[in-house]
C-alpha cells in the first residue's frame, strides 16, 4: 500500500491498516514500564468515562480489545496495543474523576507527565472530549502540559449522537475558537460516535497517514 497522496487514498490506507491485527502489548503503571520501539505512536487521553475504551475498540473494530467500563476512573495505567506492526497505540488513564484521591490524581500527573516529555516517537496525542459537555479545567489542564511538552495533539469528540446537529455545531466551534490559542494543538476537530460509526473512518485515516509517514521517510 503506498503512502496516501489525497483523501480516497487515505480512508483505503486507514481502512487497510485498522483492519490489521492489533494486540495488547503491556500495561504500564511505571515510567520504567514503558515499552522501547521505533513504531509512530499515537495516544488517546480524556476524561474518566470519555469513552476511550469504545473509541478504541470501534476503530480498530474489536468489541473488548480495550476494556470499557462505566466505572470512572477504572484504567490507572498506560496500555499499549500494537496494530498491523505498523503503529502503536496508547491507551492514557482517564483524568478528571472528582472522587479520586489526590494520591492518585499526583501519580496520574507524574505518570503521563513523563511520558509525554520523553516519548521520541509520539507523534499525536487524541485529546478526546464529551461533545455533551465541550472542554473543562481539567481537559485545559492537560492541555498546558501537551503545549508545554511540545506534543502534537488534536481534539475528538466523543458520543456526537448524542447531541443535535446545532449544539454539536456550537461545541465543535467553541472547541476550536479555544485550541486556536494552543500552540502544541492540531487545527481540524474530528467528530466522533463509537455508537454509531461517526467520523471513525476520517480518525483512522489521520491516524494511518501518521504511521505512511514512517515508511516513505
Amino acid at each position: 500500500m503506498n503512502n496516501p497522496t489525497n483523501e480516497i487514498d487515505a480512508l483505503e490506507y486507514g481502512r487497510w491498516l485498522f483492519a490489521q491485527q492489533c494486540a495488547f502489548v503491556m500495561g504500564a503503571a511505571e515510567l520504567e514500564q514503558i515499552p522501547d520501539h521505533s513504531l509512530v505512536e499515537v495516544a488517546f487521553a480524556g476524561r474518566s468515562n470519555v469513552g476511550k475504551s469504545s473509541l478504541i475498540n470501534a476503530l480498530t473494530g474489536h468489541k473488548a480489545l480495550a476494556r470499557t467500563s462505566n466505572t470512572p476512573g477504572r484504567t490507572q495505567q498506560i496500555n499499549f496495543f500494537l496494530l498491523g506492526e505498523l503503529l502503536m497505540l496508547a491507551d492514557l488513564p482517564g483524568y478528571g474523576y472528582a472522587r479520586a484521591p489526590k494520591s492518585d490524581v499526583a501519580k496520574w500527573t507524574e505518570l503521563v507527565n513523563a511520558y509525554l516529555k520523553g516519548r521520541t516517537h509520539l507523534r499525536r496525542v487524541c485529546l478526546l472530549i464529551d461533545s455533551r459537555h465541550g472542554l473543562k479545567d481539567s481537559d485545559r489542564s492537560v492541555m498546558d502540559m501537551l503545549d508545554e511538552a511540545a506534543v502534537s495533539y488534536q481534539a475528538v469528540l466523543t458520543k456526537c449522537d448524542k447531541v443535535k446537529g446545532v449544539e454539536l455545531a456550537k461545541i465543535t466551534a467553541s472547541v476550536k475558537d479555544e485550541l486556536a490559542a494552543r500552540p502544541a494543538s492540531h487545527p481540524d476537530i474530528i467528530a466522533t460516535s463509537a455508537a454509531k460509526g461517526l467520523g471513525i473512518s476520517e480518525l483512522r485515516a489521520l491516524l494511518a497517514a501518521l504511521a505512511a509517514d514512517q515508511r516513505v521517510g
